[in-house]
Parts: structure tokens; sequence; C-alpha cells
């Protein structure tokens, strides 16, 4: 698939108010004919790594869960950035990818420079993804590293949009319910 949308970010646009994924940043992780997955990078949860998985949390480092999409939201997945990228069950970014499950923790942990856990994630069936960018749902930008493991999750998908600059900087500043302002 030559337009692969792999290793994007997709912005989640005004319009899109599915609870879901309402002002989302999500990394595509895959994307080909059969469809596309990917890891919402903005939304942490109230539980941390530690309390569910200590083992992973010696790779990952500490910090929240992310809730990374409603698909599996009982799977762990580990997206890191890896020092050595054979240990990944494939890369997604530069050497930003997916931990594979088939590796030991200790492994994983020296091979991760940094990483972050999500709690499920996002998918699309063929052609679903490409149907919800014909709606314009979605914006579709490259990511800067370090937006692919933000500081401050809660201000990502304004911190995008502003950088997008133009009508999408206007974007960043609306509020929640515009109505109120």
């Amino acid at each position: 698939m030559d337009d692969s949308l792999r290793g994007k970010l997709l912005v989640a646009s005004p319009a899109l108010v599915d609870p879901n994924f309402a002002r989302t940043v999500v990394l595509i992780t895959e994307h080909n004919d059969e469809g596309a997955m990917g890891m919402v990078l903005n939304r942490p949860s109230d539980t941390e790594l530690d309390e569910v998985s200590p083992e992973l949390a010696e790779a990952a480092g500490d910090g929240p869960i992310f809730v990374g999409g409603p698909v599996q939201p009982d799977a762990l997945v580990l997206l890191a950035e890896f020092t050595d990228p054979e240990i990944a069950a494939w890369i997604v970014a530069a050497d930003v990818g997916l931990a594979s499950a088939g590796v030991e923790i200790e492994e994983l942990a020296g091979a991760v420079r940094r990483g972050r856990a999500y709690a499920g994630y996002s998918g699309w069936g063929a052609g679903q993804l490409e149907a919800e960018l014909a709606l314009e749902s979605w914006i579709v930008e490259a990511p800067l590293p370090r937006e692919l493991f933000p500081d401050d999750p809660d201000a990502l998908w304004s911190d995008v949009l502003a950088r997008k600059g133009g009508q999408y900087a206007l974007v960043a500043r609306m509020p929640l319910d515009p109505s109120l302002n």
C-alpha cells in the first residue's frame, strides 16, 4: 500500500464527536489494505502501570497506563523507543515501535530507552479509515519525536494543531464546548 499512514498522527477534527476519539491524537502503527491500527496518545488513565504490571513498568518506566483505544481494552501494549529495534515486534517510525510479546522483560528493559503502556488500541476495518478521512473526521500530520511520548498529554491535541498553523491553529484554541465562548 503506497499511501500507508503508518507512522503518522491522526488528529481528531472538531466534528468527530465519538467519545472514544473526541480531541484525540492517534499514532497509526499499521495501515494496509486490510485496515489500520493505532494508539491514542493523549488519554492517560487513573491506573499506574506498576500497580498492574510491575515487570512491564521496569521496561516502560513509571507512569499511568494510557487508553489506546476501544479494541481489546484488557490487553496491554507497549509503545517504546528502542535502543535495539530488533527487539520490537515492528517499528512504526524511526526507532519507535511496539514491543513483542515473545521477548523476556529483562531483555526488553535493556532495549528500551523509554516506553508507554496502553490498554487496548484503535482499529479500523478495510476501507473504514479511508471513509473517515473522506468525511474529514481526521487531520493527518507527521509527528515530531516529542509528540510520541508527550510530557503533557492533555495539551497534545492543541499542540499538534497549533504547530500545523493556519485554520488549524484557530481550531487548537477552540473551547471544548464552543457555545460557552
